[in-house]
């Protein structure tokens, strides 16, 4: 095991030192730091439940649900699996508050986020074709960027990219139908009256 990780960090190493001669540094710094807030789990949380809460038309609660779903499920496999795995982040991050479990590396929960998403919009709940191609370009982005912005070693990538998939198909399985979605936001919305009627 010490092995193959002395040979991600090397592979590691190389890949960026490569991107960096081509590409100027600012411009990957900025570009990356802006993926990273885009695809932030808090944010991506707090925004989803406004969402919710804003836009509260039946025909999306099967959508919101199961998307929110979700990212409760990344936030928690990824804070166990880091807790378990216990890899440090490359030492060159220094820009970057870390809490709790996130100070660990492996693996990586923007790149299990992104690419939960991209198979939740693309496979599982599928938007509109012309905007299938921005969301895979995004999601590979910030997978990419997490090795640029050297907050996380490529294996951390492959293996977070490996958790989002496995969400997804978590996801699958345990689908939130439009008529259970529907109860369920009645519910904590208090849509219902007490004597079982609906306001």
């Amino acid at each position: 095991m010490d092995k193959i990780l002395k040979q991600d960090e090397l592979w590691t190493k190389n890949l960026v030192t490569f991107v960096l001669k081509h590409i100027p540094y600012k411009k990957i710094h900025f570009y990356s730091k802006c993926l990273e807030i885009s695809c932030n789990g808090i944010a991506w949380l707090s925004c989803w439940i406004a969402f919710i809460w804003v836009f509260n038309w039946e025909s999306y609660y099967e959508l919101q649900l199961n998307v929110l779903f979700g990212l409760i499920l990344d936030i928690i496999i990824i804070a166990v699996l880091k807790a378990i795995c216990r890899r440090r982040r490359p030492s060159v991050t220094t820009d970057m508050y870390t809490l709790g479990p996130d100070q660990f590396s492996f693996p990586s929960g923007h790149a299990s986020r992104a690419i939960f998403l991209l198979m939740f919009f693309v496979v599982l709940h599928p938007v509109h074709a012309l905007l299938r191609m921005p969301i895979v370009s995004w999601a590979l982005s910030v997978c990419l960027s997490r090795i640029l912005l050297s907050r996380h070693y490529i294996l951390d990538v492959v293996g977070g990219m490996a958790v989002g998939v496995f969400e997804a198909l978590v996801i699958t399985l345990f689908w939130i139908s439009q008529s259970t979605a529907a109860n369920i936001i009645n519910y904590v919305t208090n849509d219902y009256l007490p004597d079982g009627g609906e306001v």
